[in-house]
């Protein structure tokens, strides 16, 4: 029992509050308050850049849409394809934030798995499809997408954080969690070095616009964001449990193989960008 007092415990509520029947998760919160700062980031930038604010309304809400249903398709695909895409029981859930019960009842859950690579890729989709709307040019978007995307990446980690989710191997480090909803054995807090990691790049990004702002619509910050991020995520795999068993039998997760593709991207659109 000594040996635990070193350790973080953690057990936090899901719930942050209610208000009468409704009840607000500190998930969807996190969400939340990581896209609306990236909203008045992206604002910002579009403000510096003399760009119409009536091109700047629609951009949320393909930006939203393209990160929640990528996400969702990418763990359902990638992560559990054998529950989800093997029963219309499945795929009625694959689609809709609830759960089948065996009466046939149903009850609201919520999205229960989120890909961040899935959300990468429904986001670019959609930055696609909002640029041949406006008639923007996709570079200038996508780098001002990546200045601000390491508000939402860092509060989509802390959401998973109080949800107890996503969590690390076992490990001896002073600053271990215990998540109590799991076991109590201390872990690596994956998603709080994650968390930390996005902040940062949202810093560098952030000021390194301030430095070289002709930069922006190359693409560079868009290829530094996928690049920083896929390579990250691709070694800090290695201090997370597997989210699911037959990743076990794999060299390398699940994630570390989605990381890869990101991670060439990003490369190819820097060197793109000096050239």
């Amino acid at each position: 029992m000594k040996q635990l007092l070193l350790y973080i415990i953690w057990n936090p509520s899901i719930e942050a509050f209610s208000l009468g029947p409704l009840t607000f998760r500190w998930y969807s919160l996190c969400w939340l308050i990581g896209l609306t700062l990236a909203y008045f980031v992206v604002k910002r930038l579009y403000k510096e850049q003399k760009i119409k604010d009536e091109l700047f309304d629609p951009l949320f809400i393909y930006c939203f849409l393209g990160i929640l249903i990528g996400a969702r398709l990418g763990h359902c695909i990638f992560y559990q394809p054998d529950y989800f895409l093997t029963s219309f029981k499945g795929f009625v859930e694959m689609l809709l934030p609830i759960h089948i019960m065996q009466d046939g009842s149903w009850k609201m859950t919520g999205y229960a798995g989120l890909a961040s690579h899935g959300g990468t890729a429904g986001l670019m989709l959609a930055l696609w499809l909002y640029c041949k709307r406006t008639k923007l040019s996709l570079w200038t978007v996508l780098d001002n997408i990546a200045i601000a995307t390491g508000t939402t990446a860092c509060f989509i980690r802390l959401g998973n954080l109080m949800n107890s989710e996503i969590i690390g191997k076992a490990t001896d480090v002073p600053w271990a969690f215990i998540f109590e909803k799991v076991d109590m054995l201390p872990r690596h807090p994956g998603q709080l070095y994650e968390a930390i990691a996005y902040a940062l790049l949202f810093v560098i990004l952030w000021v390194l616009h301030k430095r070289i702002p002709e930069k922006i619509g190359t693409g560079w910050y868009f290829g530094f964001c996928l690049a920083y991020i896929f390579t990250f995520r691709f070694f800090i795999e290695y201090t997370k449990e597997i989210q699911e068993a037959f990743e076990a039998s794999l060299p390398i997760d699940m994630g570390q193989i989605l990381s890869i593709p990101f991670i060439v991207i990003g490369v190819y659109c820097m060197i793109r960008a000096r050239r």
